[in-house]
């Protein structure tokens, strides 16, 4: 008996305004039960997916079908902002149009599923970003669906939240389908991989775990750039041919049109081989010329069992050091790094008349109505220029057809890379990273630890990647979980 089709996509075209394709004629099938990579380049159109899935968006043509009323819920990526200022027994009635009477013991069914702890009349917002990702898959497991979606489930999280959504999903007897830059973890529990491709538009469908996957398709990669090469070779060689009987007349010129047909031929057979994500230029980030107790700690609010408590500290960071604060979700880290960049923490100051450079993990120091033309030319140093602005977008793949749009409009994936482009056009005394990895293709990974770990300021991160921090030296370090 075959296995029971879920979900089917048949010949679906998708585009948005202005012309912009998304999906070209995509066909594909998922299983009951399956549990599924979704594979493409930033921009691609993963989410767009996703939303088709959902019923959010609508195809141009072809026919998106959910077999037999199957249930779907989304673990999106991050918290509405709307969201944020509910409780969390508020947020979970969002979930349902109208609240079910045992909503209490569901949802402390969901937190447990999630390994999170913590009090129902807690504000969403002043969650840490890792409990805020165990929300989400909290959020979409309390519709009870038939098939989830998630998307890049594991930032925010430390490798204990990590491992026991792994476990969770290997247990986990619904179909899952899910976007992730984390080899790892995909490896871990997946079985096939839906590859949308950002140039051609097209879905390919593979099966096999993560690895094996991208390797098969490197070497197909490899076969069609082979075989081009071969092809090529041949084109040259039949076009200077041509290009010699052509001009003996006669017979000869016969013999150039037949060679000539052939070549087109040729030609025609040239395998559009598929161009692999473009990795960003390599950089550097430009310190501000500052010198100093750049940042002075004294003490530091961490949360132990949902409560504040004070610690003392003795930390100094000048010019070319740099600082790595660790501890477990919910300790403290983001909300000790916002209060340092808000000015808000009288025990933790920095230096007047430094620049900051600022990576939040949810890019809210971004403004979203802004465009990324203006959001850029907000972050230029004194005395650079736009063309140097339209340079360093360019190296970040914000190329001029992005330079319009609103922020809001950007992948997380291109709100990341947008993040970056300003610290590097900024020139700060001062990096504030919180959770630089999140949402970045792993591609880009090794260019921006280089870059960090090349900066002469001051340094400030929190990382969960223990791969990603391997890559950075670091002076110091302030583990808020042991003091």
């Amino acid at each position: 008996m075959a296995e029971e089709v879920i979900l089917r996509f048949d010949e679906v075209n998708f585009e948005y305004e202005h012309n912009k394709p998304i999906l070209d004629e995509a066909s594909f099938s998922v299983r009951r039960g399956a549990k599924i990579t979704l594979m493409g380049q930033n921009g691609a159109g993963k989410s767009s997916l996703f939303a088709l899935i959902m019923g959010e968006l609508q195809p141009k043509s072809g026919r998106v079908s959910i077999t037999n009323g199957a249930t779907i819920a989304t673990a999106r990526q991050v918290v509405a902002r709307e969201n944020l200022e509910l409780t969390i027994d508020e947020y979970f009635a969002e979930a349902f149009e109208l609240a079910p009477g045992n909503l209490a013991s569901r949802i402390s069914k969901v937190l447990t599923a999630v390994n999170l702890d913590a009090p129902i009349n807690k504000r969403v917002g002043d969650l840490s970003g890792g409990q805020q990702a165990r929300l989400l898959l909290a959020f979409a497991l309390i519709q009870n669906p038939d098939i989830l979606l998630l998307d890049e489930p594991t930032n925010n999280l430390d490798q204990a939240g990590i491992d026991h959504l792994i476990e969770f999903l290997v247990m986990y007897d619904k179909t899952v389908i899910v976007i992730s830059h984390d080899a790892d973890f995909l490896n871990c529990f997946t079985e096939g991989v839906i590859y949308l491709d950002v140039f051609t538009h097209k879905i390919e469908t593979y099966v096999g775990d993560y690895y094996s996957v991208v390797e098969e398709i490197g070497k197909r990669i490899e076969r069609e750039q082979r075989k081009n090469a071969q092809l090529k070779k041949q084109i040259i060689d039949r076009k200077e041919k041509v290009n010699f009987f052509a001009n003996k007349g006669g017979k000869m010129r016969k013999l150039a049109k037949k060679l000539k047909d052939e070549t087109a031929e040729l030609e025609e057979e040239m395998i559009d081989v598929r161009q692999e994500d473009k990795t960003i230029r390599e950089f550097d980030i430009e310190a501000q010329d500052i010198t100093g107790e750049i940042v002075k700690i004294s003490a530091v609010k961490i949360i132990h069992h949902h409560e504040p408590i004070i610690k003392k500290v003795d930390k100094i960071i000048r010019q070319r050091m740099h600082l790595l604060v660790t501890g477990p979700n919910g300790v403290g880290k983001s909300t000790f790094l916002r209060s340092l960049v808000g000015g808000k923490n009288e025990q933790a100051q920095i230096l007047d008349n430094v620049r900051v450079g600022y990576y939040s993990q949810d890019f809210s120091n971004l403004d979203f109505n802004q465009t990324v033309y203006d959001s850029l030319s907000g972050a230029l140093a004194r005395g650079a220029d736009t063309q140097a602005m339209r340079s360093a977008a360019a190296g970040f793949l914000l190329h001029g057809d992005l330079m319009g749009r609103l922020v809001s409009e950007l992948s997380e994936g291109q709100k990341g890379l947008l993040s970056f482009a300003r610290l590097k056009l900024m020139r700060p005394g001062l990096l504030i990273l919180d959770e630089p990895t999140n949402h970045i293709n792993f591609r880009h990974l090794p260019v921006i630890a280089q870059a960090i770990n090349g900066y002469a300021g001051a340094l400030i991160m929190v990382s969960h990647m223990p791969e990603f921090v391997k890559q950075i030296k670091f002076d110091d370090y302030l583990d808020l979980g042991k003091i």
